[in-house]
């Protein structure tokens, strides 16, 4: 949990609701030192009693987590064993230093981006059980559009019905490529996508467990925390509000410029038309500490159209990517309108603008003017 002092956030005319910032301390990850990985291990009484400790309701350090992760991202955990963390790690409730240490493990053993421009991600955890079109893919076109470079990182359906790999797919977006076309694509078109498996092989051993289990488990959580190429901005959504804090003290540790994790309190994994949404900012300073604000957001505040029943539902990829079309093609209504809120965050994430209503008009104006429909365009032609 990260410490909450009396600070007054006077951080931007965007925020509405009241305002609380946290405490700012240092964060920067520290080196594992002395310890090796399997002594660690030893310590707990290896894998099993890794299980043991999650099953009495302890929890893990940051480099206790990361030992165990590495043993599994090397292959050397039995597929039953890894259900059984991810399963005890749900149950106890995953902390900030137990993720941060998952992270770390995973950008250790990932296959890394280097872009040249500082890109957003644009992402949510899934598992809202909402059955919306992909909000986020839809909102990262009309960021980019509208001129901020973005490096999307993401997969096929986990927890949710359909991923954005599957959408970018049956769009006809090539999804598989190499760090070197991915940094190419965002320089010359503003788009990039990291599909999850090719940069992170390691996760193979651990996908199809996630798979079978098919409920919200720690990847869900950490998938959006560790893209490859670790943009300086990102909004990340989440569809569990009890992980805002650590989810926002995670990124704060990785060193990021600035970030929003955010929820709706109507259960979206993203800013909502219809209800407030929570959020949690982080922002970098430049002396290595990390600043934490917390905030709600209105819709009512923006004119944005609330969904009726069924409007925001979607369908499968094909389904998904039709609505996207449309959307990019000039169709209007309440998509429209929670695309645009969810924009226009990453566009005030990014200082590309100041406020949410600056936002709302530029994405606009990238979708009416054709922008957005032409970054989609040029990844398929």
């Amino acid at each position: 949990m990260v410490p909450r002092c009396q600070a007054v956030n006077n951080r931007g005319r965007h925020l509405t609701g009241p305002a609380r910032t946290y405490c700012s301390r240092a964060l920067r990850p520290r080196p594992l030192v002395g310890l090796s990985e399997s002594t660690l291990l030893e310590s707990l009484g290896g894998v099993t009693g890794v299980l043991n400790t999650l099953c009495e309701g302890s929890d893990l350090t940051t480099s206790q987590a990361e030992a165990v992760m590495d043993v599994v991202f090397d292959g050397d955990v039995d597929a039953a064993q890894v259900a059984g963390i991810l399963v005890a790690l749900r149950a106890k409730g995953e902390t900030a230093d137990e993720l941060t240490g998952m992270v770390r493990s995973m950008l250790g053993h990932a296959t890394r981006v280097t872009l040249d421009v500082e890109a957003l991600d644009i992402v949510g955890t899934g598992g809202d059980d909402k059955g919306s079109v992909n909000i986020s893919t839809m909102a990262a076109f009309v960021i980019a559009g509208a001129g901020q470079p973005v490096c999307k990182h993401g997969n096929r359906a986990a927890s949710s019905k359909v991923g954005t790999a599957d959408v970018l797919e049956a769009l006809g977006v090539k999804i598989e490529c190499s760090p070197e076309e991915v940094a190419e694509s965002i320089a010359q078109r503003n788009f990039g996508f990291c599909f999850a498996p090719a940069f992170h092989p390691a996760m193979r051993f651990v996908g199809p467990v996630r798979k079978a289990l098919g409920i919200r488990t720690a990847f869900n959580v950490l998938g959006p925390l560790a893209n490859p190429a670790q943009p300086p901005y990102l909004l990340v959504g989440t569809a569990d509000p009890h992980s805002l804090e650590n989810m926002a003290t995670v990124l704060g540790q990785n060193g990021v410029k600035r970030a929003w994790v955010v929820h709706a309190r109507d259960g979206y994994d993203e800013l909502s038309t219809s209800a407030l949404s929570d959020v949690v900012e982080v922002v970098g300073q430049d002396d290595g500490t990390i600043e934490y604000n917390r905030f709600e957001i209105n819709p009512a505040s923006y004119s944005l159209t609330s969904p009726g029943e069924g409007e925001l539902l979607g369908g499968d990829a094909t389904v998904n990517a039709r609505a996207l079309i449309d959307l990019l093609e000039g169709a209007s209504g309440a998509v429209r309108d929670i695309v645009l809120l969810n924009a226009a965050a990453g566009l005030v994430i990014a200082g590309r603008v100041s406020s949410l209503e600056e936002g709302i008009l530029l994405g606009a104006q990238a979708l009416d003017s054709g922008a957005a429909r032409g970054v989609l365009s040029s990844l398929v032609g």
